[in-house]
């Protein structure tokens, strides 16, 4: 099922101080944390918002965890924020202990990661979302997010229980909302991965990454992996600085991004080849028009993942309906050219590389971080 207006919750009215967009109140943010830290360890929101208003999530996340510290659990917890813990230092959030915390819902809600066209992923995830419902005897409603910091924040706040997040934002979302990596698209020996590709147009003069100096060159957002930390932790070495060799334009997207190389609006172009693979299949542009200056090793893609707070039997079923899927013939497979499965994965052994890319760029996982996005 597709959802054109997302429930997070009932809307609250009673504070109106400090409006927020769509009505929102930073005091209240900040009450509502406090009760609900003391309540269960976290903090829910409670304003409604619809897909079009979904930029509000950023705003309140960040507010709310400027107010103060939550109540920090008596464990370690490393990077992840303190209302998760960590004891066996796998660098998720643990299952809680308390059974009273696990959620059992009896409507799923999964999301995709943010595209360009929301509506064309919802049929296209309709076969999948038939079998997981079917795995786990539950109703599964598709979620479109308009944005990496609104898909967080929807995990954190106990209202998205499956998601898929891109390369770059995981972190964020298994620091800031408890999300746990578990899956990725692979091929039918488990190979997965992608590759970062610089493009330009085909007629163009720049023939290797030296000659992107004084050129316009669009990143996708500071968050992304491919569309901007990796070309800022890799293409010093290849003798071009971003922001210093050339100034760096953020198209928003890889899409974007590699539109607007075909269009002339960039000379070039950092982005991940599976979104332009993509592209080309769906004629979004035409190959011919361009073509590719260098081209690193594999990262990893988009990690399937649950919310650290779902009942381990839920879990359980979850895990088995993404590893038992089977792409051929579906509508899956067709857009997903080139993997044939989901493969198991872990975030602290194969996001350790975008970690390192990351940190090389100073990244902190915070709100403010995320909402730089």
């Amino acid at each position: 099922m597709f959802i054109k207006d997302f429930p997070f919750v009932e809307p609250v009215t009673a504070l109106k101080n400090q409006p927020l967009q769509n009505g929102g109140s930073a005091s209240y943010w900040r009450e509502e944390r406090a009760e609900d830290a003391a309540r269960r360890g976290g903090y829910r929101m409670r304003h409604a918002a619809s897909i079009e208003g979904l930029g509000l999530p950023v705003l309140a996340l960040a507010t709310a965890l400027a107010a103060g510290p939550a109540v920090a659990q008596d464990c370690p917890h490393g990077q992840l924020d303190p209302i998760y813990c960590d004891a066996d230092g796998d660098l998720v959030a643990d299952t809680p202990t308390d059974p009273a915390e696990l959620q059992d819902p009896d409507t799923l809600v999964f999301a995709y990661t943010p595209v360009e066209d929301p509506a064309i992923y919802a049929d296209v995830w309709e076969p999948f979302i038939e079998h997981l419902s079917k795995a786990t005897g539950k109703d599964v409603q598709f979620f479109a997010v308009q944005s990496n910091s609104a898909e967080v924040e929807a995990m954190r706040s106990g209202r998205l229980h499956i998601a898929g997040f891109s390369t770059g934002p995981t972190p964020y979302a298994v620091n800031l909302a408890g999300a746990v990596p578990f899956a990725i698209m692979g091929s039918e020996d488990g190979r997965f991965g992608y590759t970062l590709q610089v493009y330009t147009q085909a007629d163009s003069d720049i023939q290797e990454m030296t000659d992107l100096r004084g050129k316009r060159v669009a990143h996708t957002s500071p968050t992304s992996n491919s569309g901007n930390l990796a070309p800022r932790a890799l293409f010093p070495a290849l003798g071009v600085t971003p922001d210093e060799a050339y100034e760096v334009t953020y198209s928003g997207s890889h899409d974007q991004s590699m539109l607007g190389v075909v269009a002339g609006d960039y000379d070039a172009a950092p982005v991940a080849s599976e979104v332009v693979e993509r592209m080309a299949e769906r004629g979004l542009y035409d190959p011919d028009e361009v073509r590719i200056v260098w081209e690193s090793d594999r990262f990893p893609t988009t990690s399937y993942t649950y919310a650290h707070n779902l009942d381990p039997a839920l879990v359980e079923k979850i895990k088995q309906a993404f590893f038992d899927f089977d792409f051929s013939g579906t509508a899956l497979g067709e857009e997903f050219q080139g993997v044939s499965k989901f493969v198991p994965v872990t975030y602290q052994e194969d996001w350790n590389v975008i970690r390192e890319i990351q940190a090389a760029n100073g990244v902190q996982y915070t709100p403010e971080g995320l909402a730089a996005e």
